[in-house]
Formats: structure tokens, C-alpha cells, sequence
């Protein structure tokens, strides 16, 4: 398997863009090579077979969503961070319909159900340490709570965004936020 890692990155990020326009039928050894502009079989000197690139896929999007340092500056407001991580998922729309993708792709494929359900563990686990070191309000439920909650509102903003217009997205945040991490605990 060749080495070069930006080469690679840049096969990864074309294949993201193929699982997000095309789906996970739609991508295949050829359609990443014919996106990223290489030479037909240049994607299979980097990625053994789909279900390595499938894998390697899951973390390049890690890679490309973590936070700029610049999202996470100033004191720290759940719900500044929140519609932050809304406007950086709106930004790169196809990396987190990627993500969407892979997660439909892993309920027909065990190993990558396997590789999701540990990579997806750990990034809720991330978030709650993180949220809970930060001082922010809310216990280790409330932080999960709304990590479930935000991403069923970025699946739809993604998706469907014509279902939240008679919402608006900001106040459903807001409330979010008011309801699943109050500053003080309910009795």
C-alpha cells in the first residue's frame, strides 16, 4: 500500500464527496479516482478494498469536523457552541452526509457496525468529558441527551431543512439547552 499521506488524504476526500452525492452504491475504487483526478487504479494502491476505504472514510470525517480552535475561543456558552457546530456541519454538508452514509452502510456491513459503534462511542465520550471539564451546566445524561438531540436537528437541517422553517433553528437551541442542561438541577 503507497504512503503518501497527502495523496491519500486527498483520495479520502474525494471519496466523501462521491458517498455524499452518490451514496455508498456509488462509490467504488474508479469513482474515487475519477474524483480526485488520478489515474484509474491510483485509489487501489492506497486502499486495500471498499471495506478498508469505507473504514478510512469514517476517519477522515473525524479528521475534517473537528472544531477550528477559533469555534471553541471566548468563555465557553453551550448554546454559542451548539449553533457553532450547526453552521460548521452546514459548511461542510457533504463530510457529514458522508458520515450519515456510512452509518446506513454499517447496518448492512457487521464489521463496519462494529467500527462505528466504538468511533461513535468515543466521540460521545469525548464530548461529554469535555463539556463537563469546560464547567458548562448539565450532568453526564443531559450533555448525552443533547448530543442525541443535535444530531437528529443536523440530520434534518441537512435533509430535510424545509420541515424546520416553521421553526427556528436557533430557538430550538435555545430550548435545547434550557431544558437538557439547566443551570440548576431540578429537584
Amino acid at each position: 500500500m503507497r504512503q503518501n499521506p497527502q495523496r491519500r488524504a486527498a483520495l479520502l476526500d474525494a471519496a466523501i464527496e462521491v458517498l455524499a452525492r452518490e451514496g455508498s452504491r456509488g462509490l467504488t475504487l474508479r469513482a474515487v479516482d475519477a474524483e480526485a483526478g488520478v489515474p484509474t487504479g491510483t485509489a487501489s494502491n492506497y486502499f486495500a478494498n471498499r471495506s478498508q476505504l469505507l473504514v478510512q472514510i469514517l476517519h477522515r470525517t473525524r479528521e475534517r469536523l473537528v472544531p477550528d480552535p477559533a469555534d471553541l475561543a471566548g468563555p465557553p456558552d453551550t448554546e454559542v457552541l451548539l449553533t457553532r457546530l450547526l453552521e460548521r456541519m452546514r459548511r461542510e454538508r457533504s463530510v457529514h452526509i458522508a458520515m450519515l452514509e456510512l452509518r446506513l452502510e454499517g447496518t448492512r456491513r457487521p464489521e463496519l457496525q462494529a467500527e462505528l459503534a466504538v468511533f461513535q462511542g468515543l466521540e460521545l465520550e469525548a464530548n461529554i468529558t469535555w463539556h463537563l471539564d469546560a464547567g458548562l451546566p448539565g450532568d453526564r445524561q443531559g450533555v448525552a441527551l443533547t448530543y442525541l438531540a443535535m444530531l437528529g436537528l443536523i440530520v434534518d437541517d441537512l435533509t430535510a431543512p424545509a420541515m424546520l422553517e416553521a421553526h427556528s433553528v436557533h430557538g430550538l437551541i435555545r430550548t435545547m439547552v434550557e431544558r437538557l442542561l439547566p443551570e440548576k438541577p431540578a429537584d
